[in-house]
Formats: structure tokens, C-alpha cells, sequence
């Protein structure tokens, strides 16, 4: 490590304007995901941080010579009960977190002995510094933050090569025995009407899709005792602010009709080549024997391999469906690192009472406070 480097400055920016030219062109040369898009980190920031408590802890990283952004790393300041906490800039609502900056520049902030004891004073002082959903080793974020090493969380991530054609893509994904069966429920669909499939093209189709998920979601997830985010209007508002600004760029909201009528969404992110989904909300009442959810995913895949994208990416969350896809697992990390006693004893009690996730997860989501789900949950 050269201690003696000095070619970055370090600093926290809690005004950072997302859409800067700036930050738009470091993202397009980033290694980041989708969840760090210029539209999705402005809205979270905007919108939800403030509703959920959540300050901005936003570490920004210039080259000292000329000035130019060189890093970002969106992070908040969170309070869960005693707690003082750091995450990523998440708030249930993002799947993949990661610094904003290239691989080679990430690689060369480890090697700057000075970048290392800034960002360590900048962040503190915390309880609980808790980074989750990290998808690779590419960029060891603990390296920087002299946080333990990462370990490997309990869900996977899934995705699903696409080949063309669709029929060559179906052929390897999807065994003969369930792609005959979809064939048939795909018959039985087309039987009770007109039948469509289409992505939004404006912003009244995309609020007119939102409702309906809106309205499909609630009585499931209540069902299922998780609850549903967009039945929360802090939450709808967040993601109907991104399907619309990010019409045509970011988001791809796809929607099947019958007789003109909204029976399934699938909400999802674009990001070079891949289509990650988010969300989605399907008629069960009306169409239960018709395996409404398996028949839209299948068009999903159909619509990206038409566009071009390589992968049809599922996110986080091991339901079985995915593999019935041809989705293939991929592991996640998380980071945590204690920066007090109280820190000490609660990443202690969670490591030892597994028991005690589920009852802070049940005690957050009561109080409103940010915490994980999968994304079918979501």
C-alpha cells in the first residue's frame, strides 16, 4: 500500500446532485448496477430517505489534481431503536449495492493510505455499519472501511441466460414437460378474450399499471402476513416516480390485458443488456388455473430476447419458479462491522440468536423503519 498517496480528496456531500452531468457520466463507466442509476438514487434520496428517517451520508471521491468525480458511495445514517446505524442507500428497495466508480479506480482508493483513514473518520460515529446484498468480490468494500470480512447471506440471487430465438431460448431454459404445460395454459388464456401483452409507452399507461399492481398486491402479501410495500403511499409514490421519469431509459414496465383489462405487471430495471425485475402483481382470482404468473414471465423473457438483452435477471430471492426459468443462483454478501459496545452486543446477539433477526425485521417493519425482503416480497 503507498501511504504516502495523495491523488484523491474525500469528502461528505449531502446535497449531491445525482443528476449532475457528472454523475451520469461516472455511472455509464462504472462497474455499478442498476441500483445506483442517476433516476433511482435521486428518487430514494428524495423521496424516501426523508420519509423514513434516513439522513444522507453520501462519500464522494474527487481526483485531487483536476477535480473530477472519481467515486461515489451513496450511503445513510438510519436510527433503529438505540441503534445508530450506516447502510447502503437501500430502504427495501434496491437489490444489487455497490460502490459507483470502476473496478481499476476502486482498486487504486485501497491502495491510498489517505483515502482509508478519511473515510473511516467521515462515517463515524455509528453503531452498526450493515451492508447487504453485495453480489460480487469485485469491489471489497470492508477492505476500505476496515470492516471484517464479508460473509455469504442466506438468499441467492437468480438469473437466466436469454438466446435467440425465443423458441431456442425456451428449448434450453424450460424442461419439455413445463414448456408443454405452459403451452396449454397459454391456450386456455387466449380462449376467454382478447389477449395482449405490451411495455408502457407513456406516463397514464404506467400509473394505470401501478394501480392495478397496487390493487392485485395488497390482498396477497396481507395474506401472506409480509404486508406489501406499494400499498404504502411513501413507497408507491417512489416507484411510480421512477417508471415514469425513467420511461424509454431506465424502466421497462410490461403489462398483458384481456379485453383491456390489466390482469399481470411485471415492473423491471434496463441496464446494459440485462432486465432485472423488481416487481410484479398478476389476477390470480381470475385467472388461478391458468398459471397466470409462469405465462407472463415466459412473454417477459419472449419481449427482452425481441429487444436484444442477454439476461433476464430475477434478482434476489429463492422462490422456486426462477429455476423453472432456467434461473441460475448466484451468491450475496453482506458486511457488518460494530463501531460501539452497543454495536458489539447487538452483531453478537444476531449472530448467535438467529431468532432476533426476525423479531427486529417484525419490530422495523411496524415502526416503518427500513429493512430487507426479497423481491417477490417486494
Amino acid at each position: 500500500m503507498n501511504k504516502n498517496s495523495d491523488a484523491f480528496d474525500v469528502c461528505i456531500d449531502g446535497a449531491f446532485n445525482f443528476l449532475s452531468q457528472e454523475y451520469l457520466e461516472l455511472f455509464r463507466d462504472s462497474d455499478a448496477t442498476a441500483f445506483q442509476h442517476p433516476l433511482w438514487l435521486d428518487s430514494l434520496y428524495r423521496k424516501l430517505a426523508p420519509v423514513m428517517a434516513a439522513r444522507p451520508l453520501i462519500v464522494v471521491v474527487r481526483h485531487r489534481a483536476t477535480g473530477a468525480l472519481a467515486a461515489v458511495l451513496p450511503l445513510l445514517r438510519v436510527r433503529r431503536g438505540p441503534l445508530r446505524m450506516i447502510e447502503f442507500a437501500d430502504l427495501r428497495v434496491s437489490d444489487y449495492l455497490a460502490p459507483v466508480c470502476t473496478v481499476d479506480t476502486f482498486a487504486a482508493l485501497l491502495q491510498d493510505q489517505n483515502v482509508h483513514t478519511k473515510l473511516r473518520q467521515l462515517v463515524r460515529p455509528f453503531d452498526l455499519l450493515r451492508l447487504p446484498k453485495l453480489p460480487d468480490a469485485r469491489m471489497p468494500i470492508e477492505n476500505l472501511l476496515g470492516a471484517p470480512r464479508r460473509v455469504t447471506t442466506d438468499s441467492n440471487s437468480y438469473a437466466t441466460v436469454l438466446t435467440a430465438p425465443f423458441e431456442r431460448w425456451q428449448a434450453n431454459a424450460l424442461n419439455p414437460s413445463y414448456r408443454k404445460e405452459l403451452a396449454k395454459k397459454w391456450r386456455q388464456v387466449q380462449k376467454k378474450g382478447t389477449l395482449t401483452f405490451a411495455s408502457c409507452a407513456d406516463s397514464a399507461s404506467i400509473l394505470e399499471a401501478m394501480e392495478a399492481m397496487k390493487k392485485f398486491r395488497g390482498p396477497r402479501f396481507q395474506a401472506q402476513g409480509d404486508g406489501d410495500l406499494l400499498q404504502r403511499p411513501e413507497y408507491f409514490d417512489f416507484y411510480a416516480d421512477v417508471a415514469v421519469r425513467g420511461l424509454g431509459s431506465l424502466v421497462r414496465l410490461y403489462v398483458m390485458k384481456m379485453d383491456g383489462n390489466v390482469i399481470a405487471t411485471v415492473l423491471g430495471l434496463s441496464h446494459r443488456d440485462s432486465y432485472l425485475i423488481l416487481m410484479t402483481a398478476f389476477d390470480i382470482e381470475g385467472y388461478k388455473s391458468q398459471s397466470i404468473g409462469a405465462l407472463t414471465f415466459e412473454q417477459v423473457a419472449k419481449a427482452c430476447i425481441e429487444r436484444g438483452d442477454h439476461v433476464l435477471d430475477f434478482t434476489i430471492g429463492d422462490e422456486p419458479y426462477k429455476k423453472l426459468f432456467g434461473g441460475q443462483p448466484s451468491p450475496m454478501s453482506s458486511v457488518t462491522q460494530a463501531g460501539s459496545a452497543v454495536g458489539s452486543v447487538a452483531m453478537f446477539a444476531l449472530k448467535q440468536a438467529p431468532w432476533i433477526k426476525q423479531a427486529v425485521k417484525r419490530m422495523a417493519d411496524f415502526r416503518g423503519a427500513p429493512v430487507r425482503t426479497s423481491t417477490d416480497a417486494r
